[in-house]
Order: structure tokens, then sequence, then C-alpha cells
């Protein structure tokens, strides 16, 4: 009798110490995604010289917000969005069979930024961190980074990934190769049959098992994915702020700005999920560029520095 209750006591003991575990995790999880959230905004507004960030405190119906960040009309930053979520509440029936999964409840809670340049030479630049959970047992990260130059430029494709892939390399060395597969098969305008951009890396339900890492250092991965957004974006601003361009090539910007909105209109997955789980409509959208245009049947001139743009959407590029 005193063995079995003994046994019942541990089990308690154990299920309690494992859910307190859980919910510190989480905690944690949401203070390095602010901290993130605060360190990029920082430096932005450094980089542009010019531009702040406007912040909106928001409640979701159903459970938990965020802080939406915009900035306008900078120097160097047209339109921009640095995003924090925290949210909870019950998973719809369509979002559980996409998932595959029965539970009812979830916990997601993520960074997403996407940045539009007023200058063609200077690139849109998106970043994603994210931690969903449904239970104990049920839990994962996704996220990554990815550019879409107005004009493909080589050696600013190439700084991009050997950035990125000494970031992956630092945790595991399959991860750079294999990310980067995901996002060229992600970031694929299927309609179009070319690719929003030059890539990066995309991974979706990064756990122990599929990571070769703990939960811990997975989610040390994701931050270093997230710290690496501004020492990549800023050189490249710096590297592009300057550049002339002429009224045909903003006009380009703005088809290429096209193809960035169908993207995330019809295929982005966090735009599906935002919509579907009653998210802020402003915050959600806040990936879409401010000006865009589409051209019947554009052509560009072959030989054509938008000819070789429209070349280099592709997959299977090796960048590095």
């Amino acid at each position: 009798m005193y063995y079995l209750y003994f046994q019942i006591l541990k089990a308690s003991l154990s299920t309690t110490f494992e859910f307190t575990q859980n919910m510190m995790f989480k905690e944690k999880v949401v203070a390095t995604y602010q901290q993130i959230q605060d360190e990029i905004c920082t430096a932005l507004e450094v980089s542009d010289g010019f531009g702040t960030f406007e912040q909106e405190i928001w409640q979701r119906e159903g459970g938990g917000g965020g802080r939406t960040r915009i900035m306008q009309n900078g120097n160097v930053i047209e339109k921009g969005g640095v995003n924090f979520s925290s949210v909870h509440g019950t998973l719809p029936e369509n979002i559980k069979k996409a998932f595959k999964v029965d539970s009812e409840n979830f916990f997601a809670t993520g960074v997403s930024i996407v940045m539009h340049p007023s200058n063609p030479f200077v690139p849109i630049i998106h970043l994603n961190i994210r931690y969903f959970e449904l239970d104990d047992n049920t839990r994962w990260f996704g996220g990554g980074i990815d550019l879409t130059p107005h004009y493909v430029i080589d050696t600013d494709a190439r700084f991009f990934h050997h950035y990125i892939k000494d970031v992956c390399d630092e945790f595991n060395p399959e991860f750079y190769s294999s990310f980067k597969k995901n996002a060229d098969d992600y970031f694929y305008i299927k309609h179009r049959a070319e690719t929003r951009g030059v890539g990066g890396i995309f991974y979706d339900r990064l756990q122990p098992k599929t990571a070769n890492l703990d939960y811990e250092s997975i989610l040390d991965f994701s931050a270093a994915v997230g710290r690496s957004f501004i020492p990549i974006y800023t050189e490249l601003i710096d590297r592009n702020r300057d550049s002339a361009f002429t009224e045909a090539e903003k006009e380009w910007q703005y088809l290429r700005r096209s193809r960035y909105a169908e993207f995330n209109l019809v295929y982005d997955s966090g735009t599906k999920f935002g919509l579907e789980t009653n998210g802020r409509i402003e915050s959600i959208l806040m990936s879409l560029p401010p000006t865009a245009k589409w051209a019947y049947n554009f052509k560009p001139i072959p030989d054509s520095p938008e000819a070789l743009t429209t070349d280099r959407l592709r997959k299977g590029i090796n960048w590095v």
C-alpha cells in the first residue's frame, strides 16, 4: 500500500516538475523573442538615420497579444514591420487537419519581419522565428530568413548565403543545405514558375529528434537566426542605399513587389495561420508593400539587368 502511494506521489511530482519546467521554458522563449525585437528595431533606426518605429500593443480575442512596430517613409525603409506576438487559444478544425493533430489548444510566439526599402537596389528581406506548442509532447520551432532583391546582385546574394550558412554550421553542419532546399521549395510562386527571390533558409517542426539538439539549443539556434538579421541587412543597406536609379528601375521595383504580394496572399502559411486563428489583420498584412504594380504580360529586354534578375529566380542555385 505504501509502495503504491509512493509511486503515485512520485509520478505526480514528476508531472508537476515537467509542467513547471515547460512553463519556464515558454517564458524564456517569449523573453528572448521580445529582446530580439527590441534589438532589431533599435539597430534599424540607427541604420535608416531618419525613420522611427511606431508601436501598437494589441490583445487577441481568444488569448494573448503582441507588439506591432512599423516604420514608414524613412531614409531607406519605405515601409517595414518588426512584429512580436504571443498568442494562445483553441485550434480551429481546419488548422488541426493541416497540422494532423487532435489537440484542442495551442500556444504560439514569434518575431516576424518584412522590410520594403525605397531604393530598388536595396533588397526586400523577410525573417521569422517562432515557437509553437500544443502540449508538453507536441512542440517545435520554425522560421527562417530569405532575401528578395528587386535586382539580383550576385555578390550580395553570396554574402547573404555565406553569412547564414555560418550561423547554421555553428549548430549542425547539415542545417544549411537542408534548410536552403526548404526555402527554395517554399518561397516558390507556382503560378509564375519562379522563386520569390534568392532564397535563404526555411525550417519547420524543428524538434530534438529532427535537429539532433535539445530544446534549449534549438532556442539558441532560433535566436542566432534572429540576431543574424541586423549584420546582414545593415551591410546590404550600406552597400546599396546611395545607388542612383531611374524611373524605369523604380517601375521594375513595383513589378517585383507585386510578385511578393502574390506569394504572401496565396501561399504564405503564416498569413493563412494568422487569418484562420483570428489574428490581428493589420499585423498579419504588414508584410505587403506600400506600392506595387501589375503590368500586363511584361517581358524584360534580353540581356538587361531585369532579364538577368529573372534568370536568377529559380531553385537550386549554389550561392556558396
